[in-house]
């Protein structure tokens, strides 16, 4: 994946460069083509240069020429004026010579004459050519003005294009980086996937090979055991008990009662609007208390008067629902049998609204025929008649979609199964079209309100009842948008709860198995009740929670506690034995007394006579308590210390010797505070041993998992020098191939950047040039 990404980003570098480089092409063929076009301007300019000097030769001549003539007309006029008082003196001459004088006049008139039109015509020719090098000029500037900006533009693009280029590259450089980083986790990634796979297939096989061999037992158990299969016919499936599913049911509890309350606000909005518009007919646009309003507006007011018997149901039949939603049911559209009183209900709704409909749409015309109406009110009226005939319309789609959900609940054959989600999906539409048309309603009621409240004869009581109209309209509007964003935010849980029912089957076949399947569901918790029984007294619970700490806390194994528990046993077994022993030594000690008192007897027998049997018998008695006790009797003259395997028992003479039984207490109580002590210090014992050999064995575990994770952390890091390794040579191969990519492009630029300056050049000359142009142009001007 890492790879083909790697060459698709290479290939769309690729495609960018070569569009650099046609571009490029392009710009060089614009370059040449300005180039060609400066040679082609500069050569004109020297065109218009040479003629210009020309014009300029033959103005000044033409100048120099004029001004010989200027002057030679002034040595005539003075020859003239010198000649006239000499010809008074000789008229005779005079005449002949102003004979010759008219003749040199007219020579020198038709002379002057053919000057002054030559002149003009130079004039006009000179005025010509500075109008043409001023219109070139013009041009000249324009396109200088264009190649520069041009120029600009060129440089704009390269720049940008260059830019773009090392966003690229930057971009690529990251996209590699987080692609080889992307490959590497994938490659682990599939190292994983391959030993689970492996792991899978074994699990798989033994899986495969436990369920056979279940199945073949189940199989061979069903054909023995079972006599008849329940689930195997739909008939007999759908009696059978679903599992509770509390949550469910709470749930529809809770969007039922929403629900509920959504169509009380309903209610409420439908009963004040048509409650207000009855009060409006009797106003306007005849005030009942004034003067008799129409018949169809009576007719009318009649039947609107009766919309709260219509409307009410509808409130009572979602309580029912509601009521029916319990925690011990199992809501499904098979079981919901009061759906079909509420779309009863709200079908008798439609009909109301079928009746008033045409009576509302003559009023409404009634009122536009009327004299107090307008044009915009009329419009409005129109507008309000086709949103009554929407909302009906609307209604009666919303009710046939919920009598077709009903339908499950009655006749299971009406409405197939796998168009539960259309029916449901539709009925989201068709509230979500009811909020549009009640926003359509309140938009052009508010303006019919306030187009009423500006006529001269709008009462009070219209106005108010306006006013209450509009907001019981808002309510409405309020209310489907409500119930439509409601509907629409639970849709899917609808969808979903559908395949609630009985296992292992499409869903429940009639209304009458799924009576018959709440009634086995009753009896079946009444049979769980009874067999409910008190349960015992058990550890509170945060007893219970100190406990479990202390076992979470406590670092004993399994084995542990159960060498614990076998050296505790092979104690017991030690102590058993001991006390065996010590109760076979009881029984020989006496044994050996009774035998000692019965020799003793026997000898007093023998040696007395009858008168001293009372002081043999005492004597016999005192010698029972003394003979048992003769170390010990010595024992009390002196201090003695009797040191065994139970303690040390230290006793001292007393002034008065004690009885048997307080001395056999005596004893019998110091054995055995020594024998719990003892126990008590051999426990401690025990539990510090067992605790520190399962801390030391916890330690050594641990031990052996740091070792483990260490090698495991050295081979990582291993692999990841390698990497390392590898990514640094990689990387220094894309920088080198880079960094010659990016040199290649640099010397594109600089190549591109000499061009320009070029240019700029050539236009710099080209404006020399214009300004030297100027400059000749406005000399002549001024000669």
């Amino acid at each position: 994946m890492a790879s083909a990404e790697l060459q698709g980003k290479y290939q769309k570098l690729a495609q960018e460069y070569s569009k650099l480089r046609a571009q490029n092409q392009v710009l060089k063929k614009g370059v040449v083509d300005e180039q060609a076009n400066s040679a082609a301007l500069k050569e004109q300019l020297k065109m218009k240069d040479q003629s210009l000097r020309k014009l300029q030769q033959e103005m000044d001549s033409l100048t120099f020429r004029n001004l010989q003539l200027a002057k030679r007309v002034e040595l005539l006029q003075d020859e003239l004026a010198l000649s006239e008082p000499r010809g008074k003196k000789n008229k005779k001459s005079g005449e002949s010579s102003s004979q010759l004088s008219q003749e040199q006049k007219t020579v020198f008139d038709e002379d002057l004459q053919k000057k002054i039109e030559e002149n003009e015509r130079l004039h006009i020719q000179f005025f010509e050519a500075d109008e043409q090098h001023k219109h070139v000029e013009a041009e000249l500037r324009s396109r200088l003005a264009t190649l520069e900006t041009e120029a600009a533009q060129h440089q704009a693009v390269v720049d940008g294009l260059t830019r773009k280029y090392m966003e690229t590259i930057e971009k690529l450089q990251n996209d590699k980086a987080k692609l080889e980083v992307k490959s590497q986790t994938l490659e682990k990634e599939a190292k994983e996937c391959r030993l689970r796979t492996e792991e899978c297939q074994l699990q798989l096989k033994n899986l495969h090979e436990d369920l056979s061999g279940r199945l073949e037992e189940s199989l061979s158990i069903i054909n023995e055991k079972v006599p008849f299969n329940d689930t195997k016919y739909s008939q007999y499936n759908a009696l059978n008990v679903p599992l509770h599913n509390r949550r469910h049911q709470l749930k529809m509890r809770d969007i039922a009662g929403q629900a509920l309350a959504f169509v009380q606000d309903l209610v409420t909005a439908l009963l004040n609007f048509h409650t207000y518009t009855e009060q409006r007919i009797q106003i306007f646009p005849v005030d009942s208390a004034i003067d008799t309003i129409s018949p169809l507006n009576q007719k009318f007011s009649q039947y609107l008067h009766e919309n709260a018997s219509y409307v009410r149901p509808l409130e009572e039949g979602m309580l029912h629902l509601f009521e029916s939603i319990t925690e011990d049911t199992v809501t499904v559209l098979e079981t919901t049998v009061k759906l079909k009183t509420f779309s009863e209900h709200l079908t008798s709704y439609i009909c109301f609204l079928r009746k008033i409909l045409p009576y509302q749409l003559k009023s409404l015309e009634e009122e536009c025929e009327s004299s107090l109406c307008t044009s915009a009110l009329r419009a409005r009226n129109l507008e309000l008649s086709q949103d009554m005939k929407k909302m009906t319309a609307v209604f009666e789609k919303l009710q046939t979609y919920i009598a077709l959900l009903a339908l499950p609940s009655t006749e299971p054959d009406g409405l197939l199964r796998a168009n539960y989600s259309s029916v449901l999906t539709n009925v989201g539409a068709a509230l979500h079209g009811f909020h549009d048309i009640m926003k359509d309603i309140s938009k052009h009621y508010s303006q019919k309100a306030t187009i009423e409240h500006e006529l001269p004869t709008a009462t009070q009581k219209l106005i108010t009842t306006n006013d209450c109209i509009l907001s019981s309209v808002v309510a409405l509007t309020n209310g489907a948008g409500k119930i439509a964003s409601f509907f629409s935010n639970n849709l899917d849980y609808f969808i979903a709860s559908l395949s609630y029912g009985p296992k292992a089957a499409s869903g429940f076949i009639s209304p009458l198995s799924a009576e018959c399947m709440l009634q086995y569901k009753k009896k079946a918790a009444a049979y769980m009740k009874s067999l409910r029984k008190p349960l015992l007294e058990s550890v509170p619970y945060e007893e219970a929670l100190a406990n479990r700490r202390i076992l979470l806390s406590s670092t004993e194994s399994r084995e542990g506690l159960a060498q614990q528990v076998q050296q505790s046993l092979e104690k017991i077994s030690k102590l058993e034995q001991e006390k065996e022993h010590w109760m076979l030594e009881a029984q020989l000690a006496k044994i050996k007394l009774e035998k000692e008192n019965q020799r003793i007897a026997d000898k007093l027998k023998n040696t007395s006579s009858g008168q001293l049997v009372g002081l043999a018998q005492e004597n016999a008695a005192v010698s029972n308590a003394a003979g048992q006790d003769e170390a010990t009797a010595k024992a009390v003259s002196e201090p003695i210390q009797s040191t065994s395997l139970i303690g040390t028992l230290t006793r001292t003479s007393d002034s008065e010797v004690p009885d048997v039984e307080s001395r056999e207490d005596l004893i019998k109580n110091h054995y055995m505070a020594r024998i719990v002590e003892l126990t008590s210090q051999l426990q401690l014992a025990d539990s510090k041993s067992v605790h520190f050999y399962a801390e030391c064995r916890a330690l050594s575990k641990r031990l052996a998992l740091a070792e483990k994770s260490k090698e495991a952390l050295t081979e990582e890091m291993k692999l990841a020098s390698q990497n390392i390794s590898r990514l640094q040579d990689e990387l220094t191969t894309t920088k080198r191939s880079y960094e010659d990519q990016l040199s290649m492009m640099s010397d594109h630029l600089c190549s591109m950047n000499e061009t320009l300056s070029k240019q700029r050049e050539e236009i710099d000359t080209l404006k020399m040039s214009s300004k030297v142009c100027e400059g000749n142009s406005k000399k002549n001007k001024s000669r």
